[in-house]
Formats: C-alpha cells, sequence, structure tokens
C-alpha cells in the first residue's frame, strides 16, 4: 500500500473549549490535572486523526508542562497541530489557554507534545501516515525540532541507544 499524500499543518489543527466545573477541580477549586491531560490527549487525538484520516492511539506524552493554575468557572482553549509525521507515527504539539467566562485575564497555562500511532480499521496494526508539509517558518521549526525530541523518547524508552541518536548528539557537542 502507497503512502498517502501529504498535508499542511492547517488541514488537521484543532481547537477545542472546555468550561472547567466544579466535578473538575480538587479541594483547592483548581483543575485536576489528570482532567487537563484528558482533554489535551482528546484535543491531540482528534488533530493527529485529522491528519491520518484513521484511527490513532497515543503513543506517548512529553513533559507537560504546568505553568498556572485554572480557575473553576473558567474558560479553557486547547489548540494542536501536528509538528512532524514519521512512518507510523506522528508528534501533536497542543497548548492551553485560559481566561475567565468574559475572556478576560487570557494566559497560556500549559503545553506538551503527544506521539500518535496511526491503525489499519480492520486489523488495528500500524500503518504509514501521510507526510506533513510544514509553510510558516514556526511549522519548520517544530518540524526540525521534532526528530530531537523523537530521539530523546526513544532513548528514554531503551529503544535507542544514545550514540544511535545523531540529532540529540548535535546538543552536546563542542561549538
Amino acid at each position: 500500500m502507497s503512502r498517502p499524500l501529504p498535508k499542511r499543518v492547517a488541514e488537521s489543527f484543532t481547537t477545542m473549549s472546555e468550561l472547567v466545573m466544579p466535578n473538575d477541580t480538587n479541594p483547592q477549586d483548581n483543575l485536576m490535572g489528570g482532567n487537563m491531560l484528558r482533554w489535551m490527549d482528546i484535543c491531540c487525538a482528534i488533530c493527529a486523526g485529522k491528519h491520518c484520516a484513521r484511527p490513532v492511539v497515543t503513543a506517548s506524552v512529553d513533559n507537560v508542562a504546568f505553568k498556572s493554575a485554572i480557575k473553576n468557572g473558567e474558560v479553557i482553549t486547547l489548540e494542536a497541530s501536528v509538528t512532524r509525521a514519521f512512518n507510523t507515527s506522528i508528534e501533536v504539539y497542543v497548548e492551553v489557554f485560559a481566561a475567565t467566562m468574559q475572556g478576560t485575564h487570557p494566559r497560556r497555562t500549559h503545553h506538551a507534545y503527544f506521539t500518535f500511532v496511526a491503525l489499519d480499521k480492520d486489523h488495528g496494526s500500524p500503518v504509514q501516515v501521510p507526510e506533513l508539509i510544514p509553510l510558516t517558518e514556526m511549522e519548520q521549526q517544530r518540524y526540525t525540532d521534532a526528530l530531537r525530541r523523537r530521539e530523546l523518547r526513544l532513548v528514554l524508552a531503551g529503544r535507542l541507544k544514545p550514540e544511535q541518536a545523531p540529532h540529540l548528539q548535535e546538543l552536546f557537542r563542542p561549538q
């Protein structure tokens, strides 16, 4: 089977909003981290599924950065975009923004990289994903940096030895 046609980042860009309700919060009236991770995973899975036009499963989540608490009654907006397509997996970047219901006090609160694997609809086995066409400077930067992030994920998972990670090694070479 041939590889699907390449796609632009904008073709799968996904925005999702949620209202933080009392059952989403902890005793301090802040959004619980697990609920945030769930919403981030859902938004990224939608984005990955659009890019692949196939079912996808979460393979990994990189270092989620929790920058500020989100209070009960605030509205969060999640924005996800594909950063790179590999063979059967894709990396998706998600940013989270929070504001009051009236739209005041907007701020960026979280961000992370998720990796998904595309699956065959009939057998559930990994399949090739469409390549990504980065157009903007930011898209190109994330696309290029994705190689290092991928190598780091594989090294940390024990699937790649550090000496087999040339893009990661570049970070440690003297200038």
